[in-house]
């Protein structure tokens, strides 16, 4: 495991920036109301068995209602962004090869993350920016039924980009270098 980091302070890392950064700078409306039903796992480095894993949490999720959703944490193997980013369409592929197309959606975040066609430097990759890669696992059902709730939601991209550019990227680097300090 990287650094000698356990997988528990793995996990507090990931749980920190969720309630830091997506819930307290509100990048995500529909994530405050779940916090308790997320479900945290670390998969496996091996390739292999990181593609297993990801099935086994798709059918774990498929199975237990209690499970909002769940972040798939990989701290090591993918600290390459553009790696992370083959993993991730592969990933997609296997989410539509297994019947679940429909049923989940994948959200993905990386501690490099950059959106196409803009500078790496730039705030609002900090939306998706994150203390290890993860691979967000959503119920599209649940995603359906808050988008209901929510006013405009296809505004939430724009309104996500103007907050962070507000906020700045020393802010929002500060704030992922806090997440990264947590300890279980």
């Amino acid at each position: 495991m990287s650094t000698e980091l356990k997988a528990q302070d793995i996990i507090a890392q990931v749980q920190a920036w969720v309630n830091s950064v997506v819930v307290g700078e509100n990048f995500c409306p529909y994530a405050a109301p779940v916090l308790d039903r997320v479900h945290y796992q670390l998969l496996a480095s091996d390739p292999h068995e990181q593609l297993q894993d990801f099935i086994d949490s798709c059918y774990q999720l498929q199975a237990e209602s209690a499970i909002e959703t769940a972040l798939l944490i990989v701290p090591q193997g993918l600290e390459d962004f553009d790696d992370y980013l083959e993993r991730l369409d592969l990933l997609q592929a296997l989410l539509e090869a297994q019947g679940f197309i429909g049923e989940f959606q994948l959200a993905s975040f990386h501690p490099d993350y950059c959106f196409d066609g803009i500078s790496a430097e730039e705030a609002e990759n900090y939306t998706n920016r994150s203390p290890w890669p993860i691979f967000h696992l959503l119920r599209e059902s649940s995603l359906s039924e808050a988008l209901e709730h929510v006013s405009s939601p296809e505004k939430i991209p724009e309104r996500n980009r103007r907050h962070a550019e507000r906020l700045g990227v020393a802010h929002l680097r500060a704030a992922l270098q806090r997440s990264k300090e947590a300890k279980a």
